[in-house]
């Protein structure tokens, strides 16, 4: 899997574990809630890296 497709990955279950959150209340989704947002912050430094390795490569 790409990190382009483990980004958004993360950002569909970010999407749905804050709407169990803000909808239903739900105390553990905001957790997970945040975990995906932690693991998207850490996946876009390393796209950032790959597309400046790729851009300086041509």
């Amino acid at each position: 899997m790409t990190v382009h497709e483990q980004i958004m990955e993360q950002y569909q279950t970010y999407l749905a574990e804050n709407a169990r959150f803000c909808e239903k209340g739900v105390k553990a989704s905001a957790a997970r809630a945040r975990k995906a947002l932690a693991e998207i912050a850490k996946l876009c430094k390393d796209r950032r890296k790959e597309i400046q390795e790729e851009k300086c490569s041509e």
